[in-house]
């Protein structure tokens, strides 16, 4: 009987975030409110209070499930075993992927409070999915630069100009509605290619 509860109680849980996370795409954030989600669940206020505290804590939620999420792609994608430049390449398109097949989840995490996870310091002091994600991300980048497949500025800075470009892509292919854009997978290999040749250095492994 506990575990039946256990598992209602889960599944309501989710049927909260999931209706939040349609709130907040289409909505946005100033315009979310608890009761609109409640009239959304068909629940009274009071009992989504009993799950989440507030609507910050349901935004935070749903950004860590989407980390969450994209930290295990990446975990999957560095055990594969490719050399360094194809595991980058994999990561940096498979991000666009990921980004395309989830609008709704990438336009929440992205466009919806843009201090959810508080200041840069917090963001980098705090133990969150968010956070591990973008390590990893970096760590990746950083050993390209280590074995010489990399070079043109220092880690950190060369691995923001690689997601900025991907993160931008998305974001026009989420949004533009009146351009003919190409087809974003096939921008998205022409981009990558380009960068990574651009920041290749003559000697890789």
């Amino acid at each position: 009987m506990a575990d039946k509860r256990h598992k209602n109680k889960e599944a309501f849980r989710r049927a909260i975030l999931e209706a939040a996370r349609e709130v907040f795409s289409t909505d946005g954030y100033g315009n979310f409110s608890m009761r609109k989600l409640a009239r959304r669940i068909s629940y009274s206020p009071t009992t989504i209070y009993l799950y989440f505290k507030d609507k910050d804590d349901l935004l935070f939620c749903l950004c860590e499930e989407f980390y969450s999420e994209l930290y295990q792609t990446l975990q999957r994608i560095e055990e594969e075993g490719a050399g360094l430049p194809e595991t980058l390449r994999k990561v940096l398109l498979t991000y666009v992927s990921f980004g395309l097949a989830n609008p709704e989840h990438y336009r929440v995490a992205f466009f919806t409070n843009p201090t959810i996870y508080g200041s840069p310091l917090e963001f980098l002091e705090n133990d969150t999915m968010s956070r591990r994600a973008y390590l990893k991300y970096r760590d990746l980048v950083a050993r390209c630069c280590d074995a010489g497949v990399l070079s043109g500025c220092d880690a950190e800075s060369l691995a923001q100009v690689l997601w900025a470009s991907v993160h931008g892509l998305i974001s026009a292919a989420l949004h533009t509605r009146d351009f003919p854009l190409v087809d974003p997978r096939v921008l998205a290999e022409v981009m990558v290619s380009g960068l990574l040749r651009g920041f290749r250095t003559q000697q890789t492994v």
